[in-house]
């Protein structure tokens, strides 16, 4: 081989493995809600803690790169949503990867507008939450957890068999307004339980308060909710029926669709971790009533399965 050609040779080589070097030094960064027990939760002064935390050290370690997350703060108002708030983070680069994101049709189609603004995120600037960011097309990643509805029995409904809506009949029922659960109550067997429930403003009464004071006695929420209060009030005598609504969603990572290789790497960590029981671990370190996926990964027009039930 001529000298010079062997150089080039060389240096090539040595490009590479230091471009190689560099990507497994860049941070994974992935944002996570701060305050979604038990999910993920960052509070000034306490670890970072949650089920999301402890997978997402573990996909970084699978794909040999140091986790950063960047926690955000959810805050919806007409101008924003999960959605649009997910896909702002990630197009304006301050995160690779969203966890914990609900697998929807509805949540991962092309927005309907070109920009958004930015949730509030650690270590935002006055000029960061007033400019808006271009946005990209989201692409899930395989769904890692199932996120059902779950009926929640007061003391007074202790030990009540609930194996399908209907057996709710008879029971002072409680609701958040406009909330899904709301829509699922509302619309069973054309109304039958209309005159059973009490509306709730959310944000300003508190549901599971309510339940516990005896003021109701069941109502209908995320599963996750439920874990977030027994962890938080482990002397509380409201009880999960163990009956989960047949109509749930997945949840899953999501990027931008021009970051198809590392979607595949997750993917693959994701497969690995679960099938070592990893996953469901974690569930258990975090509080949560671990569900794995279920089909359909990604969950159709919600509202009108729920109408036609």
């Amino acid at each position: 081989m001529r000298p010079w050609l062997a150089a080039w040779s060389v240096a090539a080589i040595l490009a590479v493995a230091t471009t190689a070097a560099r990507a497994a030094e860049e941070p994974l960064k992935v944002c996570l809600d701060e305050d979604r027990p038990p999910l993920s939760v960052h509070h000034k002064g306490k670890p970072d803690s949650g089920f999301d935390v402890l997978l997402a050290q573990a996909i970084a370690d699978r794909i040999g790169r140091p986790l950063k997350i960047q926690w955000f703060e959810s805050k919806l108002d007409e101008d924003s949503s999960p959605q649009l708030e997910a896909n702002a983070l990630l197009s304006d680069g301050r995160c690779s990867l969203v966890g914990g994101y609900a697998l929807t049709t509805d949540s991962l189609v092309k927005p309907g507008m070109k920009t958004a603004r930015l949730p509030d995120f650690a270590g935002a600037t006055r000029d960061d939450r007033r400019r808006r960011v271009a946005l990209g097309v989201l692409v899930p990643s395989q769904p890692y957890v199932y996120s059902p509805m779950t009926v929640v029995l007061g003391p007074k409904a202790q030990g009540r068999k609930i194996g399908d809506i209907g057996d709710l009949g008879g029971l002072r029922l409680a609701i958040e307004s406009g909330s899904l659960g709301d829509a699922i109550l509302m619309t069973f067997d054309k109304g039958r339980l209309i005159d059973s429930i009490t509306h709730l403003v959310p944000g300003r009464d508190d549901l599971l308060g309510a339940l516990q004071r005896g003021d109701h006695d069941a109502t209908l929420i995320d599963l996750g909710r439920f874990d977030a209060h027994r962890a938080a009030h482990p002397e509380t005598t409201i009880t999960a029926s163990g009956y989960y609504y047949p109509i749930g969603a997945n949840r899953g990572y999501v990027g931008l669709a021009s970051d198809g290789a590392l979607i595949d790497a997750v993917n693959k960590a994701l497969t690995s971790l679960a099938a070592e029981g990893k996953i469901a671990e974690f569930g258990k370190q975090a509080g949560l009533t671990y569900l794995p996926p279920r089909e359909p990964a990604i969950l159709g027009d919600v509202w009108t399965k729920i109408i036609q039930r």
